[in-house]
């Protein structure tokens, strides 16, 4: 019987023909890394099963599973975990990219410790070749190169919320008791879980994934769907209670849950007319139902002796402890309008 694959890339798709041969080229045109991939369409609509298939039928190291019916990005993860046999886990979008020779300094340094969480460098893609860096890649570039727990690096927890940006150690994911919900941010409770329970994490300050942002996903359109991040966080809050966390772990985790609700919360959709637009990735009619609930999280998750941080996100956090929706919605006004002038100046 043959060895189980060192890594297991889990590739969900749905309508991302457009994108999928690039995604399949980046991961299989690699060498340097035992691999097995498994994709799972999930009844897409267009042409993506058949590129699937057609792909399939060429190169043995790629599993095609077809859903009957469309359900979600987390169940056909959940669906590609189940049958996958790596030792490792790699949660790769089927819209997205694994950059040249990442897969074999992955490996490397998985080789060497075996740690828990594999913390990765990406970049964001946009239309035009144009990308910027990941937000935290100072912080990976500080490590940890030897295996380290949340206690020890509690500002980890700031890192993207993605199992893409993290490779995962199989028997240790399967056992963190916590699953892919239905919707979007559906892997927040997974990142977190995984970082909260980890006994080994390290990083890999390399670029390893290119992620696309695009007007048609998900995560980019205007939505009911994004009031998910609030059902998330609170199964975080959930798992965090069952730990015996430090101070210093349950105020990282706080924070970071009140800085992603207010990052949803303010961000304009894809294709919206500029900073001085109206739409938001929470539509108008939620946005009041989503400060109210952004407060009653920040009330009752509130770490003892908690000090606010300075700046503008000092000032957020001020009004959302306060339940001041009408002040919080000029000011994020205000911060969209001062972001987008220094970034004209910028350019």
């Amino acid at each position: 019987m043959a060895e189980p694959p060192l890594i297991s890339v889990i590739i969900p798709v749905f309508d991302v023909a457009g994108y999928l041969p690039e995604c399949l080229d980046s991961v299989l045109g690699q060498a340097g890394a035992e691999i097995e991939v498994i994709a799972v369409n999930d009844a897409s609509k267009d042409a993506s099963g058949q590129i699937l298939d057609d792909r399939a039928a060429a190169d043995p190291r790629l599993r095609v599973v077809h859903l009957d019916s469309n359900q979600g990005q987390g169940i056909a993860r959940t669906k590609g975990l189940e049958l996958a046999s790596g030792e490792y886990v790699w949660f790769v979008d089927g819209d997205d990219q694994v950059t040249d020779s990442a897969l074999a300094a992955i490996a490397g340094r998985l080789a060497q410790s075996r740690p828990d969480v594999l913390l990765i460098d990406w970049v964001t893609s946009y239309t035009g070749d144009r990308t910027t860096p990941s937000p935290g890649a100072s912080l990976l570039a500080q490590g940890p190169t030897a295996g380290c727990t949340l206690a020890d690096r509690p500002r980890l927890i700031d890192l993207t919320m993605t199992v893409w940006s993290k490779l995962l150690r199989r028997e240790f994911l399967t056992g963190l008791g916590t699953g892919f919900g239905a919707g979007i941010h559906e892997d927040v409770p997974i990142t977190c879980g995984a970082l909260l329970a980890a006994e080994s994490i390290e990083a890999l300050p390399w670029v390893c994934y290119h992620y696309r942002q695009r007007p048609g996903s998900a995560m980019a359109r205007s939505g009911r769907g994004h009031l998910a991040v609030l059902d998330s966080y609170r199964e975080v809050f959930g798992l965090l209670d069952q730990t015996a966390a430090s101070d210093a772990v349950r105020t990282a985790v706080f924070e970071r849950a009140i800085w992603h609700y207010t990052t949803v919360l303010d961000t304009r959709a894809a294709g919206n007319p500029g900073p001085g637009g109206r739409t938001g990735l929470v539509p108008a009619r939620q946005r009041w139902k989503f400060f109210r609930r952004m407060h009653a999280d920040f009330a009752a998750r509130r770490p003892p002796g908690y000090s606010f941080p300075p700046g503008p996100r000092g000032m957020k956090f001020r009004l959302v402890a306060a339940g001041f929706y009408p002040a919080y919605a000029v000011l994020a006004r205000l911060n969209r309008l001062r972001v987008a002038a220094a970034a004209r100046d910028r350019t």
